[in-house]
């Protein structure tokens, strides 16, 4: 009926889908969307038109985006232990530290525990990283993605 090609349309409708999702993800204002739409240069009645479908569906298109994100584990309790082994019968004088970690999830109602083992060593570098990824998101960069994230 359109006489045009099969993936033409599907192109067209894979398209669509995309502005509509990032636009709900990013749930940018009513001129920001037509600022968007006005560049690909549609008529300004097909803007209209667009613009109109975007706001009857962009509450409805978050909730089933929200749906969709995976449910990540959450924390729930963490137990760990401190291992020294002294000495070895091939050697008398050695230590060699290790830190045991039990890590308790919530998934679903559900939970697991994770058990970890390393050196300290390394826990100390894995906490470095993590305090410096906290500090990453005192920025001004980082709070405005957050920001737009919700």
């Amino acid at each position: 009926k359109l006489n045009v090609g099969v993936d033409t349309v599907q192109h067209g409708v894979e398209g669509l889908a995309y502005l509509l999702t990032e636009s709900s993800k990013l749930m940018i204002s009513e001129t920001d969307f037509q600022d968007s739409i006005h560049v690909l240069g549609f008529s300004d009645e097909l803007n209209k038109l667009l613009l109109q479908l975007y706001l009857d569906n962009r509450k409805e298109i978050r909730s089933i985006l929200g749906e969709l994100t995976p449910k990540l584990p959450s924390y729930h309790n963490l137990e760990w232990r401190l291992d020294v082994q002294l000495a070895s019968r091939s050697l008398r004088q050695q230590i060699k530290p290790a830190v045991t970690i039990k890590l308790h999830l919530n998934q679903h109602e559900d939970q697991t525990a994770q058990v970890l083992q390393t050196d300290p060593s390394t826990l100390l570098h894995l906490i470095q990283q993590l305090e410096q990824a906290l500090g990453e998101m005192k920025t001004n960069h980082c709070r405005r993605i957050v920001r737009n994230m919700k």
